[in-house]
């Protein structure tokens, strides 16, 4: 991968629509925020234990800051260092590192207790330079994020095959590197709303869990996933202002619960300076 072809090396939907100019940046949030939360869902990690959680691709930091709203701890990697820059201009709260997931996972074995990744796998199938073997770069990939997870661990990668050929060729290698899992796919009939999750185990074979689909949207509550203590959490950061003092205080709350160190609220907390004394 080119780490100067961004959209194609990095190929999250917060890279691509931003220099597309697809749609609006809230509407790309937005999208970017869902595939996240169903892929944390799709996961079924422990809703009252934070988890050291692997973002493939994490681009700006966007599925990271719905990772750490969970109360989970992360780190990304992501081959665009300009994506990465905004990341941390973003003061996201996970930890990002350069690399190329082609070149595999540059972590110890046993690492991370799960890992998700949003709209970035499909890009192993593209061969960039004579010497990228995509067969290759994904046994590569697969091989060494078995590695990094703890036995047992699962991963979720949301991914845009572009056709049934490159879906057979990632699940291929996927098992070959030693994993169990299948492929879930929301919305089937849609052509719009439709979204392919791979759920792999690092461990024994469970049950693969279903795809929604226009009934089953229906007749699940809007709320149906999450617990009554975590729902004011997120609604908190819906509409809210960045930087603004609600932001900044809510943010505050959240690295408390958390168990981190935080200077106390003040009349000041929030305020912004003036340019000059």
């Amino acid at each position: 991968m080119k780490p100067g072809n961004t959209c194609a090396s990095k190929g999250s939907l917060d890279v691509c629509c931003r220099i597309s100019g697809i749609g609006n940046r809230s509407r790309m949030i937005d999208v970017q925020t869902k595939m996240a939360e169903r892929a944390v869902e799709l996961l079924c990690v422990p809703e009252d234990k934070p988890c050291y959680v692997l973002d493939i691709g994490c681009g700006t930091g966007l599925s990271g800051d719905y990772l750490s709203d969970e109360g989970h701890y992360w780190v990304g990697i992501d081959i665009s260092p300009a994506m990465l820059d905004e990341a941390l201009d973003r003061d996201t709260q996970g930890d990002v590192i350069l690399g190329d997931m082609g070149q595999g996972i540059p972590f110890k074995p046993g690492t991370f207790d799960a890992c998700i990744s949003i709209s970035a796998v499909q890009w192993l199938c593209n061969a960039n330079k004579k010497s990228d073997i995509p067969a290759k770069r994904l046994y590569r990939f697969f091989s060494s994020l078995y590695s990094v997870l703890v036995r047992g661990g699962r991963a979720v990668l949301q991914l845009y095959p572009e056709n049934s050929e490159q879906l057979e060729l990632i699940t291929t290698q996927a098992t070959r590197a030693g994993f169990t899992g299948g492929v879930v796919v929301d919305y089937p009939n849609s052509a719009k709303a439709k979204k392919f999750y791979l759920c792999l185990f690092s461990g024994p074979s469970t049950s693969i869990p279903e795809g929604l689909s226009e009934d089953t949207e229906e007749e699940k509550p809007a709320e149906s996933t999450f617990t009554a203590e975590r729902i004011p959490y997120r609604i908190a950061r819906r509409g809210v202002v960045r930087k603004s003092r609600e932001w900044v205080l809510e943010k505050k709350a959240r690295r408390r619960r958390q168990g981190k160190e935080v200077r106390p609220d003040t009349q000041y907390t929030g305020r912004k300076r003036k340019p000059r004394f």
